[in-house]
């Protein structure tokens, strides 16, 4: 039975992920091949799981973090903080699938010595799995996706060790792409195959993740960002220019097409713009307002977030339909978000190399220039965006965290992990939220893992907490 279970998930992992629309051009050829190389499987995989980033971003941080309202009264709205447990499997199903193939296009790395492939494969895999720790806590990560192996009921691993090994994945990815050559560039959506580009993108990752558990002293992470940054920079390049991030940019021709082209325009701007985004917008002039937001009655405006349920506040600004079909809303890690990272450190003492105030400047202006527009005359010197050396540190966390608040626009879940790790940016409190007013800390896991891998599900939440969205996973405990 377990052989005929395993057959037939193996041929659904391979018919949803390798059989996409428009990918058949990246298959191999039959008379030199019988088995999948790494160039049929990388940019499908990274299409599916950038495709299933956006989409729980506008469901779920979108709403989390008050950027959009999906006004109502009805249950299941996350605005309020209420998020039903189905809403958990679509991505927990999503990344593990493509999990999959990027296992398989390491492994075709190694079978055809292809340093680059390794290096890429390994840094998405830590991207993936981070996605995943961050979003429940401690999941299947050592055993997972080790059917073939015989592993139907993998064990779920303490975050604290998943961490750990991304670090060494990160690593051993930094020196394969040292000295990797390019792969072909239609085999990948990001970078068209530049080695050199992944390294940056890599190890920028690496500096993401080591602010994510930077309160846990255990793992030592703030020396490591001090050597990385201070002391071995040239070991360690990171992104460098807005045309160096990572982002895959739909050009509309199959099959990059963005998941949003196909939407009827009335589901996408159904829900409102929140008064949290349009407000800081609008009061530090930020020319991307005019990209991000329709006109209400000739202004742009927002829907208070969070409000009681009765209340029934009138909609206003919405997103544009013309975002359906942005190239960049398929970001997953952009120079500017490197920029706050580096003024984080360095306000925070970490690093002395970078300094925070232009760090911090220089990811205002890329922020703005990466979608297009030109940074309006005097900007760094507006009240609300000029930073002070003479600003307490929650200041400055508050202002660099805002910003990238929206350098974050539609990066999978990162602005909602970046409020649970450090509270800024500061969000208003509507009378309407749910689980005491307190952000969710996490999703729940899906409903059928409990019945399919019951023992090491009890075991997880018996190490974890309660299968609950106010558990807090390990990085954010005190």
């Amino acid at each position: 039975m377990k052989r005929t279970i395993y057959i037939s998930l193996l041929a659904l992992v391979f018919t949803a992920s390798s059989c996409k629309n428009n990918f058949e051009e990246l298959a191999v050829n039959p008379n030199t091949s019988d088995h999948a190389v790494p160039q049929a499987l990388l940019a499908p995989a990274i299409s599916e799981v950038v495709e299933a980033n956006m989409s729980r971003s506008q469901r779920i941080t979108n709403e989390l973090m008050q950027v959009t309202v999906n006004m109502g009264d009805t249950e299941g709205k996350i605005f309020r903080y209420d998020i039903r447990t189905s809403e958990a499997d679509y991505l927990w199903n999503s990344w593990y699938l493509q999990l999959t193939n990027f296992n398989d296009v390491y492994t075709g790395g190694v079978a055809t010595a292809n340093t680059a492939y390794q290096g890429i494969a390994l840094i998405c895999q830590a991207w993936v799995f981070s996605l995943l720790t961050d979003t429940y806590g401690d999941v299947p990560y050592f055993n997972a996706n080790s059917a073939k192996s015989g592993v139907f009921t993998p064990a779920f691993d303490r975050q604290k060790d998943i961490y750990t090994d991304l670090f060494a994945k990160l690593e051993k990815a930094n020196q394969l792409l040292s000295t990797a050559g390019n792969i072909p560039a239609n085999s990948d959506p990001i970078y068209g195959g530049n080695a050199a580009n992944w390294r940056k993108f890599g190890n920028s990752l690496y500096l993401r993740l080591l602010l994510r558990v930077s309160n846990k002293a255990e793992l030592n992470t703030i020396a490591k960002i001090k050597d990385i940054v201070d002391n071995k920079a040239a070991t360690y390049p990171m992104i460098s220019s807005n045309a160096e991030s990572a982002i895959l940019k739909w050009t509309g021709t199959a099959p990059y097409v963005s998941p949003f082209a196909t939407w009827r325009a009335a589901d996408w701007y159904t829900p409102k713009l929140a008064s949290f985004f349009v407000d800081n917008l609008n009061e530090r002039s930020d020319p991307r307002i005019g990209k991000w937001a329709t006109q209400y009655q000739g202004e742009y405006a927002g829907v208070p977030s969070g409000y009681a349920v009765g209340t029934n506040p009138e909609g206003k600004s919405s997103f544009p339909t013309a975002l359906q079909i942005e190239p960049l809303l398929g970001n997953i890690l952009n120079y500017p978000e490197v920029q706050f990272m580096l003024a984080e450190a360095a306000a925070k003492g970490w690093i002395l190399s970078k300094n925070a105030q232009t760090c911090y400047e220089t990811g205002v202006t890329n922020a703005i220039t990466l979608w297009g527009y030109n940074v309006p005359s005097g900007y760094l010197n507006f009240q609300l965006v000029k930073w002070d050396d003479t600003y307490s540190l929650d200041k400055k966390m508050d202002m660099i965290e805002l910003q990238k608040y929206y350098a974050l626009l539609f990066t999978d879940m990162q602005s909602w992990f970046e409020y649970r790790r450090t509270g800024h940016p500061v969000l208003p409190k509507g009378a309407g939220l749910l689980n005491g007013g307190v952000m969710p800390a996490r999703l729940n896991y899906p409903v059928y893992v409990q019945s399919t891998n019951s023992q090491n599900y009890q075991a997880a939440v018996a190490a974890q907490g309660a299968d609950v969205i106010s558990t807090q996973v390990w990085w954010q405990k005190p």
